[in-house]
């Protein structure tokens, strides 16, 4: 998984509240396994029309928020089912990290497992960046996991807070698999003596 520090990119507002993962990937994509290969389908129902044509109306089809790498949106962001497919979608979209005043439980956990940064702000914080991302087409943020700050370079700038041990993971780009393999030399020296005892 690779490490998140320090991200600065363009921000895509997404006004909308109880955004859940049907929307984010509808089922018909969820047949594939593999973690990567699914940016077109995110936000499939809304960013294409019935004819498969963009939806200009749609704002990632926006020309001002070609490769947003970060996403605001509103509360409740990532409900419905569990499908760890959402972060996927996002993350291979090229968001790094999506601000929003909160998350579904189980979203939340599948981004810090996927790496893609989850932050909560308060909703006037949040409504703020909104009207800055929509009025300015272009507006950019520094989200800074090392320091826990999200700024714009103009004057704003706030402070979030992240699990300790999530935000370590994150910060070093550590899976559950990584996080196993650092105790490699434990676990082969258990299985060298599970093995001569039989």
């Amino acid at each position: 998984m690779e490490a998140f520090r320090k991200h600065t990119g363009v921000v895509a507002p997404l006004d909308r509240v109880n955004v859940d993962t049907d929307q984010i990937i509808p089922k018909q994509f969820l047949k594939r396994i593999e973690r990567t290969g699914f940016e077109d389908a995110l936000f499939f129902d809304w960013r294409f029309r019935a004819d498969g044509s963009p939806d200009p109306d749609f704002i990632l089809n926006h020309p001002g928020y070609e490769g947003a790498s970060i996403l605001v949106a509103g509360r409740n962001f990532g409900s419905g089912s569990s499908r760890e497919h959402a972060p996927w979608a996002l993350h291979d979209y090229g968001f790094k990290t999506v601000l929003a005043p909160s998350f579904a439980d189980i979203f939340r956990s599948n981004c810090f497992q996927n790496g893609l940064l989850p932050v909560e702000l308060p909703d006037q914080t949040i409504a703020l960046l909104i009207a800055s991302a929509a009025a300015h087409p272009g507006y950019t943020l520094t989200v800074d996991l090392e320091n826990n700050t999200v700024s714009d370079g103009e004057g704003f700038s706030v402070g979030f807070v992240v699990d300790d041990f999530r935000r370590y993971r994150l910060l070093n780009g550590l899976d559950d698999i990584a996080m196993t393999l650092q105790h490699e030399e434990r676990i082969a020296a258990y299985e060298e003596k599970a093995t001569a005892a039989v």
